[in-house]
C-alpha cells in the first residue's frame, strides 16, 4: 500500500509518496487553495486511490485540504507533530525542508496503525472557538480593570473601602455614580473603561449562555466538579475521544499519567509535566472540587496523606483516577456532538 505524507503551510502544501518500505515513489507541492486541493486530489487518485494519507496540522493550516481530500472520498490521517518531528532525522535529507517533512509525515503514516483518524469538524470546534473568545474577552477585561483601578487610585482615594473588587455590576454602578461629575481627562477615560468594561461583561456572559447550550445534557455535567465551563473545556480540547484507544493514552494525552524514570533495581515515576496542559488543568479542577466537597474523594485523599504522600501527590492521584471516569462520561456523550458540522 501507498502511504502520503502532507506538509501544510499557509501558502503550499508539499506531499510526498512512498512504498511498503519506505521508498520514496513520487513527490508534488501545490497551492493551499481550492486549485491546489484538486491537483493534489488527482494526483494521489492516479498514483493510489486506497493510499494512506497523513496531514501533519489538519487543525490549521492543513484543515481545508483535510475536508476536501475527505469529502473526496479519500481516507485521511492526523500525524501528530512529535512523530514526525523524530523521524525527520531518520530521512537522511540534509537540513530541512518540505519535501522532507512530507517524507518524514508518510513514514510515520506508514509505521504507526493507530493513527487518530482525521473527522470533519463538529460541535467541540465550536466549543474551542467560544472558550478562545472568552478567553480573550476575559483577559481584556482584567488589563481594563487593573487600568481603571489606576484612575481610580488618582481620582476616588480610598474608594476600596466600599467597592473591593470590580468584577462585578454593583460595584460597577457605585464607581459610575463616583465619577460622573468628576472633572479631567483623567476621569473622562475612566468613564470610557467602565463603560468598555461593562461591554466586555455582556459579551462574557454571552458566551457562556453559547457555552452552557451546546454541553446542555452531556454526562459529563453528572459527575461533581464539573459544571459547563469545565465541561467544555474537557470536550474542546479533547475533541473526538475515540480517537484514544484506552484510558491510559488518554490520560497520557493529557499529561495527568507519571512518566516512568525507572533504572536498574530503582523502579519510580516522575510528574509529567508534557500532554495538554489546557485539559491537565480542567483535571485539576475537578479534583480539587471533588477534594472539598466530594466524601469519596475526601476519603481518597486522607488515605494518600496516611500513605506518606503530599497533598499535592494526592491531588495527581486522584486526577489520574478521575480519568477512567472523564473518558467513560467522554465517550458515552460522543453521540451528542456528532450532529453539529461547521
Amino acid at each position: 500500500m501507498t502511504s502520503i505524507g502532507i506538509d501544510t503551510h499557509k501558502g503550499t502544501l508539499a506531499a510526498c509518496a512512498i512504498d511498503l518500505v519506505g521508498a520514496v515513489l513520487a513527490e508534488r507541492t501545490v497551492g493551499n487553495d481550492p486549485a491546489g486541493h484538486r491537483e493534489l486530489a488527482h494526483w494521489i487518485r492516479a498514483l493510489d486511490p486506497g493510499a494512506r494519507i497523513g496531514i501533519e496540522g489538519s487543525g490549521s493550516y492543513g484543515a481545508a485540504v483535510a475536508r476536501f481530500l475527505l469529502g473526496d472520498g479519500l481516507a485521511v490521517w492526523e500525524v501528530p507533530p512529535q512523530l514526525s518531528r523524530r523521524e525527520r532525522p531518520l530521512t537522511r535529507r540534509a537540513g530541512k525542508s518540505d519535501p522532507g517533512d512530507a517524507l518524514a509525515i508518510a513514514r510515520v503514516t506508514a509505521r504507526e496503525r493507530d493513527l487518530p483518524p482525521v473527522r470533519l469538524p463538529d460541535r467541540t470546534r465550536e466549543l474551542g472557538l467560544l472558550l478562545e473568545a472568552r478567553e480573550d474577552a476575559v483577559a481584556e477585561a482584567t488589563r481594563i480593570r487593573n487600568r481603571l483601578h489606576a484612575d481610580l487610585v488618582v481620582l476616588c482615594p480610598g474608594y476600596e473601602a466600599t467597592v473591593p473588587n470590580l468584577r462585578r455590576s454593583g460595584a460597577w454602578a457605585t464607581i459610575g455614580r463616583r465619577l460622573r461629575r468628576l472633572p479631567g481627562v483623567q476621569a473622562e477615560l475612566a468613564r470610557a473603561r467602565l463603560a468598555e468594561l461593562r461591554r466586555l461583561g455582556r459579551v462574557i456572559a454571552a458566551l457562556e449562555r453559547r457555552l452552557a447550550a451546546l454541553v446542555a445534557g452531556h454526562p459529563l455535567l453528572r459527575l461533581r466538579g464539573v459544571a459547563g465551563l469545565t465541561a467544555a473545556r474537557l470536550i474542546a480540547e479533547t475533541g473526538d475521544i475515540r480517537r484514544f484507544r484506552s484510558p491510559d493514552a488518554f490520560a497520557m494525552f493529557a499529561g495527568v499519567a507519571p512518566v516512568p524514570a525507572s533504572s536498574g533495581q530503582l523502579q519510580r515515576v516522575r510528574l509529567n509535566r508534557g500532554g495538554n496542559r489546557q485539559l491537565n488543568r480542567a483535571f485539576w479542577t475537578i479534583a480539587f472540587v471533588q477534594g472539598h466537597a466530594h466524601p469519596p474523594a475526601i476519603a481518597y485523599l486522607a488515605r494518600q496523606r496516611a500513605a506518606g504522600h503530599t497533598y499535592r501527590e494526592a491531588l495527581r492521584a486522584l486526577k489520574r483516577r478521575l480519568v477512567r471516569t472523564v473518558f467513560r462520561l467522554l465517550r458515552d456523550g460522543a453521540p451528542l456532538l456528532a450532529g453539529a458540522r461547521n
